[in-house]
């Protein structure tokens, strides 16, 4: 691990904001935010530019970003402590852990922002919007919680809406081609750094918005199995600092 890396992994420890693997938070993030207010979270949030961006647009809400890669939650968290945005923290852990840290109807939002497409068929399983995923969310997320992915790979937004129709979920919102028509609503015009990469090369920003809130069935993950079995292993996306 570079020297940068030891030292930002050091830093989050003395974070107020960031919480790595903690114990016993599950209906407890009202007193860690010292509000009632509805929380959001930000899945493989990366350097926290949607959490901090969405905390700025909001502060009458809370926002948690959650990542694995301490260095890079290192970032956004001491932005959020710079400008005192005391309704955005940090949560290091997996994502696939999620029940372990919120309760049922905790969560009233989430957002998925440039996640890795996890291009390869055999990856599939991987995917933030696969229903194994879908699943750990419906359990966290209050009635009426919606998902949101926004994401420059066309193939992550093409399953994604062949997921949401396979398993029959309510789409709120689908725009293949965000900047198209000119004028962006402030939550979409938050740019993360895997924006201005353009790893997929698609010169395009995907967003969809639905609502899972209902069992997925175990039998129709096989169909979904099969609909993409056919995938090419194309261009894996850069790991980046």
């Amino acid at each position: 691990m570079g020297q940068k890396k030891l030292i930002r992994f050091n830093a989050i420890k003395e974070f107020n904001n960031v919480l790595e693997y903690p114990q016993d938070m599950k209906g407890q993030w009202h007193t860690f935010f010292k509000n009632e207010n509805p929380l959001t979270l930000e899945l493989a949030c990366g350097k926290g530019e949607y959490s901090v961006g969405l905390g700025r647009l909001y502060p009458e809400r809370n926002f948690l970003g959650i990542d694995l890669k301490g260095n890079r939650i290192w970032r956004g968290a001491k932005t959020a402590l710079d400008d005192g945005l005391n309704n955005v923290a940090f949560l290091r852990s997996h994502i696939d852990k999620l029940n372990d840290y919120f309760e049922p109807g905790e969560v009233s939002e989430i957002w998925i922002t440039f996640p890795d497409p996890q291009l390869r068929a055999s990856r599939m399983k991987k995917r933030l919007t696969h229903p194994r995923f879908l699943r750990l969310y419906d359990k966290v997320l209050a009635p009426g919680g919606v998902v949101n992915l926004k994401t420059d790979s066309p193939a992550l937004y093409g399953f994604t809406k062949a997921v949401i129709e396979l398993y029959g979920l309510e789409l709120l919102h689908d725009d293949d081609n965000i900047y198209a028509k000119g004028e962006v609503s402030p939550e979409l015009a938050i740019k993360t750094h895997y924006e201005g990469l353009d790893i997929a090369g698609s010169n395009r920003i995907h967003y969809l918005r639905f609502r899972v809130n209902k069992p997925l069935p175990l039998e129709k993950d096989e169909i979904l199995k099969e609909m993409f079995k056919g995938e090419s292993g194309e261009k894996e996306p850069e790991s980046a600092d």
